[in-house]
């Protein structure tokens, strides 16, 4: 069973780049009193990630914090190399908070995880994107499979205001 709006987020340790290396950080530390748009990919690199999510929400960052939004966040179940390195190839380091999922607990704490094992990616998480405020769900789109790109986008996000 998923996470659904109105339910609290699980605590959760993702692991994020600091300036000293990378740093634990838990779930009540990023998300309470907070309002954060917090979206996942299947995997950093891959086309649709690439090419479409990851850009939206770095191209519609200023309109999101204009509604309000104190963090846009990314995660993935990645190590943090690879979201740091990926943030910087897409320019994204400074509108978005890479939060790395490296062993899919996240994921698999709200039911958003998916076997992607077939296509030699091991379990990832669902191509997902919500609205969290105050560590509750206020806003969930989720994608069908993890190719498409069709309910998570940041336009949809930003047209939920």
């Amino acid at each position: 069973m998923s996470i659904k709006v109105g339910e609290r987020l699980p605590e959760s340790k993702f692991t994020v780049m600091s300036a000293s290396g990378p740093q634990q950080v838990g779930s009540s530390e990023l998300f309470q009193g907070k309002k954060v748009v917090l979206f996942a990919v299947p995997g950093a690199f891959t086309p649709t990630c690439s090419e479409q999510h990851l850009p939206g929400f770095v191209g519609l960052a200023d309109q999101l914090k204009g509604k309000g939004i104190t963090t846009i966040a990314c995660t993935a179940v990645n190590d943090v190399f690879v979201l740091d390195a990926w943030s910087k190839a897409r320019g994204a380091q400074e509108d978005i908070t890479m939060l790395a999922d490296g062993n899919g607990d996240f994921a698999k704490a709200l039911g958003l995880d998916v076997d992607l094992s077939p296509f030699g990616l091991g379990t990832r998480s669902q191509r997902y994107a919500m609205v969290v405020e105050d560590g509750v769900v206020s806003y969930l789109a989720v994608e069908d499979s993890p190719p498409e790109h069709i309910k998570a986008t940041a336009e949809k996000v930003l047209a939920s205001f």
